[in-house]
């Protein structure tokens, strides 16, 4: 027993100093590599519309239940990672700031990199590490706030609702609030739930209501639930954005689609980000491996790929790297991609130059800068630029 804390704090100290080594790098202003990334894109200028859809924000609320909950004597991946910006710090680097910030640092920076609009959506790791009745309080204030902003600056911010899976008819009740109410933009939920995903029957209830409100569902990451996390963390370090997040998101997506998700709500979208968690590389082995070797044979009415293009958007997120977008748009096709930029955590003015830069025909561009999010999201258009 001894040994095993000593283990787990351990992990903790090693994910910690890891984390804000890493984030420091990120948003402490351009690093050399992302200077470079940005000049890999040939500084196209401001050509389009460009409207953000993974855009992370927070409440004092939720960052005051996360120190209550992290200061607690026991360790886990999520803890781990998130204490290192959700617990002040003064040598952290300044992401709680900027996710409590809506008016200020944000609209400037947007302005700067020529970005019209954030769609906005509760940073993860949610609401889904409370206990049931602090995350369902926790989802309806943050609803409140998000629709408050968007009121105050409604040609600048758009928003995702959050709910908690940990009440499933809790939870459709305040997607149909937040959606028919406070008429916010979609849904967003950060992908498992102590360790269960939404293909599981008795979070249906969820899906039930997306449906009833024509809302799209954004599945952002987390890391992976105990016991797989082990595999990720202490000698590799790979928890996180760096390989963690879209193993565990990617495997998300394939439980809805060979769950039959899709069969039994044929008009559901999700959204995943990061060109995709991967799976758009997958599609032929998929369908191959379904058809050839799985327990499931013939129970789904379509192939596994044939959801992935029918019932999934991808966003660009974090994947600032033209050739993996050429690469999904032949894949999915443009109107399964949209423009994200994951601020804060990610640097805008080079996830921008990205999009204004990007080698596809400016039809497409235009789609997957604005006019996708406009359509799925249900925002105005505002024309081009």
């Amino acid at each position: 027993m001894e040994g095993r804390q000593e283990m787990e704090m351990n992990r903790r100290e090693f994910l910690e100093g890891s984390s804000k080594l890493a984030l420091a790098g990120l948003i402490a202003g351009k690093t050399a590599g992302a200077g470079k990334a940005a000049a890999q894109t040939g500084g196209g200028g401001r050509k389009y519309r460009l409207i953000a859809t993974e855009e992370a924000f927070t409440i004092p609320e939720q960052a005051d239940e996360f120190r209550r909950v992290a200061a607690l004597a026991y360790s886990n991946p999520d803890l781990d990672m998130w204490r290192s910006f959700l617990v002040p710090d003064a040598a952290a680097p300044p992401l709680l700031r900027r996710l409590h910030d809506l008016e200020g640092e944000r609209i400037e920076i947007m302005d700067r990199s020529g970005v019209d609009m954030h769609v906005l959506s509760l940073t993860s790791p949610g609401v889904q590490m409370f206990d049931p009745d602090m995350a369902t309080s926790l989802a309806e204030t943050a609803n409140d706030r998000l629709a408050e902003a968007i009121r105050k600056h409604p040609d600048r911010f758009a928003g995702l609702a959050s709910f908690a899976p940990q009440y499933p008819k809790r939870a459709a009740k305040e997607i149909d609030r937040a959606i028919n109410k406070l008429k916010l933009n979609g849904l967003i939920v950060n992908s498992h739930t102590n360790g269960e995903y939404l293909d599981d029957r008795k979070y249906w209830p969820i899906f039930e209501a997306a449906a009833a409100a024509k809302a799209a569902i954004y599945i952002h990451p987390r890391n992976m639930p105990d016991p797989c996390s082990f595999m990720l963390d202490a000698d590799v370090n790979l928890a996180g954005a760096i390989w963690g997040f879209q193993m565990e998101t990617g495997l998300h997506a394939m439980r809805l689609i060979v769950g039959g998700v899709f069969d039994q709500f044929p008009d559901l979208k999700i959204v995943l980000g990061h060109m995709g968690e991967a799976l758009p590389y997958w599609p032929y082995r998929m369908d191959y491996m379904y058809k050839s070797y799985t327990r499931g044979q013939g129970k789904l009415k379509k192939m596994p790929s044939r959801y992935l293009k029918d019932n999934f958007l991808i966003t660009t997120s974090g994947m600032n790297t033209h050739a993996v977008l050429k690469y999904c748009a032949e894949v999915l096709g443009p109107d399964n991609i949209m423009f994200a930029i994951d601020y804060p955590y990610q640097e805008s003015e080079e996830s921008a130059d990205f999009m204004n830069s990007a080698p596809l025909p400016p039809a497409d561009c235009e789609k997957i800068a604005h006019g996708n999010a406009e359509k799925l999201f249900k925002i105005p258009a505002k024309g081009k630029l």
